[in-house]
């Protein structure tokens, strides 16, 4: 089975201003080292939750998508619909 790439969005529980956008396969083990701390720079917002995660199978398209989210049209396009 083919494994996928996810890109994530999670917001920070201790301020909800704060997000952190990211790509990986093993989604649910990134939230993980971000909430241990083990990510600096997301360390500094934690606890973190998994706000949005979109699946590609494709791992050119999923870091085209990241880039695009930590642009400044790609951050509002995920203020307006995630």
């Amino acid at each position: 089975m083919k494994r996928f790439f996810y890109v994530y969005i999670l917001v920070s529980e201790a301020d909800e201003i704060i997000h952190y956008t990211g790509v990986t396969q093993s989604m649910w083990e990134r939230l993980r080292d971000h909430n241990r701390g083990a990510c600096p720079h997301s360390a500094k917002y934690r606890p973190w939750r998994l706000e949005t995660a979109i699946a590609f199978s494709s791992e050119v398209k999923a870091r085209s998508f990241e880039r695009y989210l930590k642009s400044g049209s790609g951050r509002e396009f995920a203020r307006r619909h995630f």
